[in-house]
């Protein structure tokens, strides 16, 4: 082993599901949209399961009876981000110190979010192999001319996840810090859901 897969040696790692956000320009919480028989929610949740990520932490907002309630909360914790409305960065703080308060020193979370229906168990197998295999603290997955969720994290980044405000997003420190980046592909991860059109496009 080279030195820097030592310094970032992640052996166990958590997920963090970011499904707080109110879906205004789809008028109904994606979040609870039927997929392959079952909502975008569990769908990502059970996929992170069995990616055997652990804890698997999900950060909900905006609707948050209606959602918890559209959702197998057996074995997962739910956290509620009161301040949803001020963008995605108080989610992602919100799940960093949920994280933190489960597990004083994870080694590493992965961030993920619900609107994502072609993410993978074996496409967050990928985001850890390649951690391990090149000991770089970020991972993120590639998609187009971009990258993005989902994308892991060491804990010595939770400190700059920890400072993200108003809409700032993890992709923020993904391109802050290049040089400590692997990417993996995933070519249909630029489809997510957005707009009534986004989703009868996904049905078809």
């Amino acid at each position: 082993m080279n030195s820097n897969v030592d310094k970032y040696l992640v052996s166990n790692c958590a997920a963090i599901i970011l499904a707080a956000g109110q879906s205004s320009r789809l008028g109904s919480p994606k979040q609870l949209l039927s997929y392959k028989g079952k909502n975008l929610l569990q769908h990502t949740i059970d996929v992170a399961r069995q990616a055997s990520l652990h804890p698997v932490i999900v950060v909900l907002g905006s609707g948050y009876e209606a959602v918890i309630n559209g959702i197998d909360i057996t074995g997962i914790h739910i956290v509620n981000n009161n301040d949803w409305q001020t963008g995605m960065a108080s989610s992602i703080r919100c799940g960093i110190q949920a994280l933190q308060d489960i597990i004083p020193i994870p080694d590493a979370t992965i961030l993920m979010v619900c609107d994502q229906p072609f993410v993978t168990p074996s496409l967050l197998n990928k985001l850890l192999s390649a951690q391990h295999s090149t000991g770089k603290p970020i991972v993120a997955s590639k998609y187009e001319d971009t990258i993005g969720t989902p994308a892991l994290f060491h804990q010595s980044f939770f400190p700059q996840l920890l400072e993200l405000t108003g809409d700032s997003r993890a992709k923020k420190i993904m391109l802050q810090y290049q040089d400590q980046l692997m990417t993996v592909p995933f070519p249909l991860g630029d489809i997510d859901i957005d707009t009534t059109d986004d989703y009868k496009s996904l049905e078809k």
